[in-house]
């Protein structure tokens, strides 16, 4: 699985010049290489690839799923209740729970949501009409589809583990998509069937594979690469890596958030007991909270965070379709000031570039046509995902797993190797795996000719 033969190399004739050795390289030789990688990179990451595409594909629809599933809809009229009426009207249907985030109606025919934790410890979202305070149902957080898809999608309901598959995965899969498009490059002559249009001719089932292969994967190679390089920053490994060293967001949303000051005569003081918060009667109200939002021209669909402890705020926050619209307020609990206002004018150059990515990734951006496309890249990942393990099925020998042989006399083909540091430094956790590959393929493959008899 090298770069260079698995076998022994001939050394070129003395004084030959490098250029000269490689330009002598013949094209087959290097067609041979790239088709090995693309082949056990695939066979690494298709299992993956269609967990991430089915998963992916379902949460794609999560707005209308939830609206299907939940009761959303409601009658409009002329004036909803206050906030605070409809989060009491949510406490009272499940008495002990612990409130945590309140999300006022999005559009005149939609619920609001009160966001709980109740005393079974379940994370609960409660739909209330926000006209006449009626609990009209309740999703469990943890317990629903979309979040099922959503974990799949993310960790294979794996965890940490999960994750890190998922990144490598990922990782690999791009070493796939350019290997792809350097197999797919015609070296016979430019023809229109069979490179930018299938022979679908089922007499003969390798081309009628190759091409359902071959030619969706030209054409859908950048949008698959997009899905990937999008995906990414949302990993556990990678993706803090690069918040961390690239990826800065305004420190007042998440890193450095102001605290809430009592006023010096309603502070409380500490004791055994913990610290004592203000009176109610000093502290500012959902409702007024709600009222800043609309001022400040928040738009709909936001939520807003109840603080947490003495010293917490009130966390206004919205990521809609289009992140330019996207704000994190955090306000004073105690007066009501307030203490950030974020918004995508704040951001940097690369937050910009991975919320608009995220947004296009998970279909929102502009609308049912963005769903779609991006549905169809879930569609062109199973279809290659198929096609490619029914093609490797047919053309394998009996008992191996049919990887073309590494050619005899091969020096280092820099280009491919160029790639693969580059991906390598830029992506660790893909880098670390190449070099385990490596070392197996120099260690066992090498030496053990059973295993060699299998891997050809």
């Amino acid at each position: 699985m090298s770069f260079t033969s698995n076998e022994a190399t001939v050394a070129p004739d003395i004084g030959r010049r490098p250029e000269a050795a490689r330009a002598a390289v013949p094209a087959t030789h290097l067609y041979r290489v790239a088709w090995r990688w693309h082949l056990y990179a695939g066979l690494f990451v298709v299992p993956f690839l269609v967990v991430l595409a089915l998963s992916g594909g379902v949460y794609l629809f999560k707005p209308q799923l939830d609206r299907w599933m939940y009761p959303q809809t409601v009658a409009p009229a002329a004036t909803a209740l206050l906030p605070s009426q409809q989060v009491a009207a949510a406490q009272a249907a499940y008495p002990g729970a612990t409130v945590t985030k309140f999300k006022p109606a999005p559009a005149a025919d939609r619920s609001a949501e009160v966001m709980l934790t109740s005393e079974a410890g379940r994370d609960l979202t409660v739909f209330v009409d926000p006209y006449t305070a009626r609990v009209l149902g309740e999703r469990d957080e943890k317990n629903n589809l979309q979040h099922y898809a959503l974990k799949l999608h993310t960790e294979l309901l794996a965890g940490d583990l999960g994750d890190r598959a998922i990144e490598l995965a990922a990782c690999w899969a791009i070493v796939l998509v350019i290997s792809g498009l350097y197999l797919w490059w015609p070296r016979r002559g430019f023809k229109v069937w069979g490179t930018l249009l299938p022979r679908l001719d089922p007499s003969n089932r390798r081309v009628f594979y190759r091409d359902l292969h071959a030619v969706p994967g030209f054409w859908g190679a950048l949008l698959l690469l997009f899905m990937l390089i999008t995906g990414l920053p949302a990993t556990g490994f990678w993706g803090e890596q690069f918040v961390g060293v690239w990826h800065h967001f305004p420190e007042q949303m998440w890193d450095d958030v102001p605290k809430s000051t009592a006023p010096p005569s309603e502070g409380g003081r500490a004791d055994r007991e913990g610290p004592r918060s203000a009176p109610a009667a000093a502290r500012a109200t959902l409702d007024a909270v709600v009222a800043t939002a609309e001022r400040r021209g928040v738009v709909p669909g936001y939520s807003v965070s109840l603080p947490q402890g003495p010293e917490g705020v009130y966390t206004v926050s919205v990521f809609p379709d289009d992140p330019a619209n996207e704000a994190m307020l955090h306000i004073d609990q105690y007066s009501g000031d307030v203490l950030a206002d974020v918004r995508w004018e704040d951001y940097g150059v690369l937050p910009k570039a991975v919320e608009l990515g995220l947004a296009l990734h998970e279909g929102r951006y502009f609308g049912l046509a963005n769903q779609l496309l991006m549905l169809g890249a879930c569609a062109a990942v199973v279809l290659l995902s198929f096609t490619g393990v029914v093609m490797w099925w047919i053309r394998r020998p009996k008992g191996r797993i049919g990887a073309p042989a590494a050619p005899r006399d091969m020096p280092l083909w820099r280009g491919a190797a160029a790639i693969m540091i580059v991906l390598g430094a830029v992506f660790p956790l893909m880098g670390l795996s190449l070099i385990a590959v490596l070392a197996l393929d120099h260690l066992l493959v090498d030496r053990i000719p059973a295993l060699r008899r299998i891997l050809a």
